[in-house]
């Protein structure tokens, strides 16, 4: 392939496949019928970027989405992207349904990701302005005024010239490693004996990337507020842009010929060699260690530098034209979203105020759950709720045991204090930790090792599998012996997470359930292998049987009573095997009503395919999570909720898991009221064409609005549903 196929975005050498024969379309085997995972999960985060630009939302929501969106960017890069140019390297085939080859999909990928980046800092530029006009005002170093000069200067110099460290780049000292993600400075130097030098310098990650600079001096003793100020008496300038201003002084006796800002992104997705590894502990450690250094996969510079600079940057860094990106705005904007917590409420949307429910009043809960589930929604419901379950397990002097699985739980966790708590009062506690969990992994060792300490049983997952089924079960002794609670839930342990992201979570006593989730955790923690579940459907043991066996029960209702009928709503479908069967209950007949927040290889309403599905999406104010799974089974009614998407790893190598909600009132209540809700969304909902372009659903002249986010907030408040 010539050297700037990919570069140029020319592919003639990489030409589609011919259009499929009739054989391939009715065996569903055509790549035609399947969408590019990559390209679908750019049109998501294309629907994120058009959260920014909504103009219905306040200023700082709009910035706090668009940080959002690059920071999905840089994980795409670092993750998705970092495969593709494996991919391309080596000459490997596409093995994905779509048959579309690397070269091929990092072409259009660099398209649509310019046309993105273009219209996201358009964006910036102008929401840059209106911030200006209610007080809050970004400014260059040039715009600010002599004594705001006079404060960064003391500024410069007492809290940021101390920590900085120039890097020489010649003969005797190599081209330096550079961290991923990390701002940096490349610096063209003429030395006193006229030799050309360069240099690079980091700006440094510990020192905050926002500087606040005093419009008055009454306001100068406000400064050191930070973001818990309002800013109406400041300025804020960037980091960078202050260093920039003093790098004379970094390479003091040197002229500066040119310097501009760059940034690169890594390939994070390093293999673990499991099966080589002692001990899995410290392979972790050396993974987490050998990320920060993987192959280069983007080149990011800011505009206006020299291009020589960026030639230079090219050939060290060994990346390609079509892996360097000119940005016209912020470096790294994914790291302004700590912006948002600046005192300046009237710029965001009123606070949500999760309903407290019931359960939490009671001393103890679980004499309600044995009478009956329950059923928690965040962050409509508050996740108090939760962390109550676990704490008052921990303090319950009849509660002989607890076992939890822990894949992300944030920083200052209360779930793993309470699991500590309750080694202290002498529980049985095990701890299932996901070392695996990307991005996770140095928070996970650490957690993991302070729960050792603590005298926790301490399991560090499966040997090349990742467990990501949310579970916590509680055995406790009562009159009639022992009896077991537990919590299923959709998302992690995570308070933070849970007031964004939506998740729901089963507390139940049900004997069947708690029984399938005793023999997974010995599963997980031991060598016991189960084939059966009483009620659970368990990746990888039974759950992709399980959907499918579902789909074609619809198929066989359909034919004999015409009422076939299938809602799901999950993050990603992707699984060829699921697609196919949702294509065949198509083609039976069956109605199949798909929610996908997030990437999905479905076509439909492709005649004679999947006419009879579709597909939205909802992007709002809050990250959707739920995997819902419903089936009218001829009025029978199924429904399971749980961890797990429909993607290859979710079903093959990853423990997940999906709990049927046996409580008719329960199950009733998602269908017809969530799930019901969602699907009449019609304000932050996206219809996916066959094409696979998405188009933003907007009311009728005679529809009334839906916004499900906003009308399950007015129900949670107590306030009527309008809808």
């Amino acid at each position: 392939m010539p050297e700037d196929a990919v570069a140029t975005g020319s592919v003639e050498a990489d030409q589609d496949q011919a259009d499929c024969c009739v054989a391939a379309v009715e065996d569903l085997n055509c790549p035609d019928l399947y969408l590019n995972r990559e390209l679908s999960w750019l049109k998501f985060n294309a629907r994120v970027l058009e959260q920014a630009l909504d103009q219905r939302f306040p200023l700082l929501e709009q910035l706090k989405f668009l940080a959002i969106f690059h920071n999905n960017l840089d994980e795409f890069f670092m993750v998705r992207v970092a495969g593709i140019v494996q991919q391309h390297k080596n000459g490997l085939p596409c093995g994905t349904p779509d048959q579309i080859r690397p070269a091929r999909q990092l072409a259009e990928i660099r398209k649509q990701v310019l046309a993105l980046q273009s219209t996201a800092y358009k964006h910036w530029k102008n929401l840059s302005r209106q911030l200006a006009q209610k007080g809050v005002r970004f400014r260059r170093y040039n715009q600010l005024t002599e004594k705001q000069h006079k404060f960064l200067d003391d500024f410069f110099h007492s809290e940021v010239y101390p920590v900085l460290t120039p890097q020489a780049i010649d003969p005797a000292h190599p081209f330096p490693t550079i961290s991923n993600l990390s701002i940096n400075f490349i610096v063209q130097l003429q030395c006193p004996d006229n030799t050309i030098r360069f240099a690079r310098l980091r700006c440094p990650s510990n020192v905050s990337r926002f500087v606040f600079v005093p419009r008055t001096k009454a306001a100068k003793d406000y400064v050191c507020l930070g973001l818990s100020s309002n800013l109406r008496d400041t300025d804020v300038i960037l980091l960078e842009d202050l260093i920039r201003q003093y790098l004379e002084t970094l390479f003091y006796g040197n002229k500066i010929l040119a310097c501009g800002l760059f940034r690169i992104t890594r390939n994070t997705d390093l293999e673990l060699a499991e099966e080589e590894a002692d001990d899995l502990l410290e392979a972790i450690k050396d993974l987490v260690d050998q990320r920060r250094f993987g192959d280069v996969v983007r080149l990011e510079f800011a505009s206006g530098v020299n291009r020589m600079l960026v030639d230079f940057l090219a050939r060290h860094l060994e990346v390609r034209p079509f892996q360097i990106y000119k940005i016209r705005g912020p470096l790294a904007f994914s790291q302004m979203l700590p912006f948002y917590d600046v005192d300046r409420p009237g710029l965001k949307l009123p606070p949500q105020h999760p309903r407290q429910p019931d359960i939490c009043g009671e001393e103890s809960m679980f004499p309600a759950i044995r009478v009956k589930d329950k059923l928690l929604y965040h962050p409509y419901d508050s996740f108090c709720a939760v962390l109550e379950f676990i704490r008052k397990a921990s303090e319950d002097p009849d509660v002989m045991a607890i076992k939890q699985t822990l894949y992300r739980v944030g920083g200052n966790s209360p779930i793993v204090d309470a699991l500590m708590e309750a080694r202290r009062r002498g529980k049985q506690v095990t701890a299932v930790v996901e070392l695996k969990a990307r991005f996770d992994e140095e928070r996970n060792i650490t957690w993991a090792e302070e729960l050792e300490d603590a005298g926790v049983n301490v399991v560090y997952g499966l040997k090349g599998m990742k467990i990501h089924a949310k579970l916590c079960l509680v055995v406790r002794r009562e009159g009639h012996g022992l009896a077991s609670y537990a919590h299923i839930g959709t998302g992690n342990y995570n308070p933070s997470t849970a007031r964004i992201y939506t998740d729901m979570g089963l507390l139940t006593a049900n004997p069947q359930i708690c029984a399938d989730i005793t023999d997974l955790f010995n599963y997980m923690t031991g060598y016991a292998v189960h084939e059966h579940y009483q009620r659970l459907l368990v990746s990888p043991v039974n759950m992709r049987q399980g959907l499918l066996s579902r789909i074609k029960r619809e198929i066989a209702h359909q034919r004999e009573h015409a009422n076939g009928r299938i809602i799901i709503k999950c993050n990603h479908l992707v699984d060829e095997s699921m697609i196919r069967a949702l294509y065949r209950a198509s083609q039976a007949g069956v109605r199949i009503e798909l929610q996908v927040r997030g990437i999905c290889c479905l076509r439909p309403g492709l005649p004679g395919v999947s006419d009879n599905i579709e597909v939205t999406s909802v992007v709002g104010r809050f990250l959707e999570h739920p995997r819902i799974y419903w089936f009218f089974n001829n009025g029978a009614e199924e429904l399971y909720m749980g961890s797990a998407d429909m993607m290859p790893r979710n079903l093959n190598r990853r423990v997940e898991v999906l709990t049927p909600v046996p409580d008719d009132d329960l199950r009733d209540y998602i269908r017809h009221t969530i799930l019901k809700l969602h699907l009449k969304d019609n304000m932050q909902c996206y219809k996916l064409l066959e094409n696979g372009e998405y188009v933003r659903l907007k009311p009728g002249k005679k529809d009334k609005p839906v916004n499900s986010q906003a009308a399950l907030i007015e129900l949670y408040s107590g306030s009527p549903l309008q809808c």
